[in-house]
């Protein structure tokens, strides 16, 4: 018998899909949901809606300005059936608003439904689907960062 017969079959466990800058940014995001609202806030004892993008893009590196509206500014607009994962959602959440006030993480866009996670003044950090009514009728713009 030769030394190279053998009945054993290797099997090669499927390789990892590497994860990218977007999916760890998320991730970091997502590490914040629970946490309570605090104007200008950017740790776990507080956080506001461009505090929570602001440090889960810095944790990749990737320096963005601190508030909504400067971060509008920012990244290639995107139409909303084209939203992916990481992309940032604006909003402008009161008539008075001339600027944007708020801005919101795309968590997923899966079926035609858009979450994202971002920090309100009653609930503190959440992930919501843009179809509630409030975000659908507040929403301006989406942005690709990446």
């Amino acid at each position: 018998m030769s030394a190279c017969s053998s009945s054993k079959t290797i099997s090669k466990k499927p390789a990892k899909k590497p994860v990218s800058k977007v999916d760890k940014i998320v991730a970091n995001a997502m590490q914040y949901r629970g946490v309570g609202y605090k104007f200008g806030g950017t740790t776990k004892r507080g956080m506001d809606c461009s505090g929570i993008v602001y440090v889960a893009y810095g944790s990749q590196n990737v320096l963005l300005p601190r508030i909504s509206r400067d971060m509008a500014k920012r990244g290639k607009k995107v139409s909303l059936n084209k939203v992916k994962k990481g992309d940032l959602l604006f909003f402008k959440t009161n008539k008075g608003r001339r600027s944007i006030n708020h801005v919101g993480l795309v968590v997923s866009h899966q079926k035609g439904v858009i979450r994202f996670i971002h920090s309100t003044t009653s609930r503190g950090v959440i992930v919501s689907p843009l179809l509630e009514k409030y975000w659908k009728n507040s929403f301006v713009k989406a942005t690709r960062i990446l």
